[in-house]
């Protein structure tokens, strides 16, 4: 049985899917589909903290169907600009996560990550699959993957 590591990138998720379809990503149909692939052996998902009840409770959702949810304190600067970014934080644990699985599956559209991707390939023994919208997934990213998938309605809500 193929023993796979999941890591969502929550917040480019949730913009990524809202601008391309107005619609919320379906981690519970994600969730499924992997386990009739194999163990998810890990999941974590990547988010920011503001304290709003709403997100707490997509939160809770989260740990309910089996992620081990990351928080970062949202930050607004006085320019306007934002922070929450977890790029660093996701690549360290899929580096340390890695050669324990066979699949590395990342739900992103960051083209930050193809470097990384290329890297977990290096390893004939482990196939990375990432999840993006189409039209918002860089170019680079989806070459870098073992096996791209598109998000689309079998994984919205």
């Amino acid at each position: 049985m193929s023993r796979i590591a999941v890591f969502a990138d929550v917040q480019n998720i949730y913009y990524t899917t809202r601008q391309a379809f107005g619609r919320q990503f379906n981690y519970r149909a994600l969730w499924e589909q992997l386990c009739n692939q194999g163990e998810v052996v890990s999941a974590i998902a990547y988010a920011t903290h503001r304290g709003d009840d709403g997100q707490t409770k997509f939160q809770d959702a989260l740990k309910h169907i089996g992620f081990t949810v990351k928080l970062k304190p949202y930050i607004q600067r006085s320019d306007g600009s934002s922070k929450g970014d977890w790029d660093v934080g996701i690549a360290v644990d899929v580096m340390t996560l890695a050669p324990q699985v066979d699949t590395v599956v990342l739900l992103s559209g960051d083209g930050d990550f193809d470097v990384l991707l290329e890297r977990i390939n290096v390893d004939p023994g482990v196939r990375t699959e990432v999840y993006g919208v189409e039209s918002l997934t860089a170019r680079s990213l989806i070459d870098s993957a073992s096996v791209y998938h598109p998000i689309g309605n079998a994984l919205l809500l």
